[in-house]
């Protein structure tokens, strides 16, 4: 038996310190060159590994190998910050399908922190993307990128001082963004021209706006639809905004809780919101100009439901502020602007409020976008409670737990 004992021992020791794995690469002068030859010479079901320190990077890193894992030791234990990047691009960008990235903190890149394009079934897992500045228009849009991709999982990621979003999903299906932590960012969490998002159990708070779902003209990627947002914690998103001038989210009045925009099948439910000082959610139609004539520019079929709703609206921001005096100085919880028409054409929008009779809700009666805020007709009368259908939950196969000891 003590031979037995003594063989698997050996056996496990040996696979520890397995001589044909690499070790992971330490901070030093030559740490970039090592990663960045790593990343490019990988192959399918290689894990690459950062050292536990901090990393001083001049260059972006790009990844293009399937079914990589990119490592480090853990949110701020592995940093690699980009104070001194020559360029004006991402930290990291993902062209590759069944990536995982885990494990660092991204600090102060020129552009986005973390940009994944055409990358199927990735997973951000524990990561944080910072702007240790502070929220600053020069900083980069986004932290979190995720684009024209199916099967997204984001989880256990914080993301702060992005001066766009900080977690963004874009042009994407099949998507998850669960346990994460967004704040001082313009937009917390976006989810855009998208399809099949299940936003839930984060943080969205000291943001310009908490959470966002949007859809624009224009894209290869139109028509975003069957997002579910609960269960999120959405507070005190009262950071000025801060995008650069002609950015879509510049016009994103600082306050405001859930902002959803020209979509369709959105659920919001179960929710906590507490001191977003222009409104907790918002529901609007698109409204600048737009040439597309594939393009819908009006919220259909949302569903408000069994959220829980603190001190707000008491200090509206943006186009909305000169409102606020008529109604009493502040806004309900819920605000609709009630538009549905443009281009000449009317649809039965259905805007579903399921929350108790004390929860305040008001419509602006804008009645067509583009919206002339001078010809508002305010009601508090809710539009009749119909059964939309919620989308079924989002089930992404590569979401599984990490492994114990990784």
């Amino acid at each position: 038996m003590r031979a037995l004992i003594a063989a698997v021992s050996v056996l496990a020791l040996a696979a520890a310190c397995d001589p044909g794995k690499p070790a992971p690469i330490a901070p030093g002068a030559d740490a970039y060159t090592q990663l960045q030859t790593r990343l490019q010479d990988a192959k399918a079901g290689d894990v690459i590994e950062l050292a536990e320190g901090t990393f001083n990077f001049t260059e972006g890193l790009s990844l293009d190998v399937d079914n990589v894992t990119f490592r480090g030791a853990g949110i701020d234990k592995t940093i690699i910050s980009f104070k001194e990047q020559k360029g004006a691009g991402e930290g990291l960008l993902v062209t590759s399908d069944g990536v995982t990235l885990t494990g660092f903190t991204m600090q102060d890149t020129k552009g986005d922190g973390i940009k994944s394009k055409g990358a199927d079934n990735i997973t951000y897992r524990d990561l944080k993307v910072i702007w240790t500045g502070g929220p600053l228009p020069t900083n980069g849009a986004y932290g979190v990128y995720p684009v024209e991709s199916e099967n997204v999982l984001v989880d256990g990621v914080t993301v702060s001082g992005a001066s766009d979003a900080g977690i963004y999903v874009g042009q994407s299906k099949n998507i998850i963004v669960r346990n994460s932590r967004a704040e001082f960012n313009v937009a917390g969490i976006e989810i855009e021209n998208s399809m099949n998002a299940d936003v839930h159990d984060n943080v969205a708070t000291k943001n310009a706006g908490g959470i966002l779902v949007f859809d624009l003209p224009d894209l290869p990627v139109m028509g975003g639809h069957s997002t579910r947002i609960f269960n999120n914690e959405i507070v005190q998103n009262d950071t000025q905004n801060f995008a650069p001038p002609g950015n879509i989210v510049a016009g994103v009045p600082t306050g405001t809780g859930v902002l959803l925009m020209a979509n369709r099948n959105v659920h919001v439910f179960n929710n906590k919101f507490d001191q977003n000082k222009t409104a907790h959610v918002m529901v609007v139609a698109y409204s600048e100009a737009f040439d597309d004539a594939n393009y819908n520019p009006l919220p259909r079929d949302f569903v408000i439901r069994d959220n829980e709703y603190g001190a707000g609206g008491n200090d509206p921001q943006g186009r909305l502020s000169p409102l606020a005096p008529a109604l009493g100085g502040s806004l309900p919880p819920i605000v609709w602007d009630g538009v549905t028409s443009y281009g000449g054409k009317t649809e039965d929008v259905r805007i579903v409020v399921r929350e108790k009779p004390e929860v305040g809700f008001i419509s602006l009666g804008l009645g067509q976008t583009p919206p002339d805020l001078t010809k508002a007709n305010p009601s508090m009368t809710r539009q009749p409670d119909v059964q939309i259908e919620e989308p079924a939950a989002v089930v992404l196969e590569h979401d599984k737990p990490a492994p114990k000891g990784t």
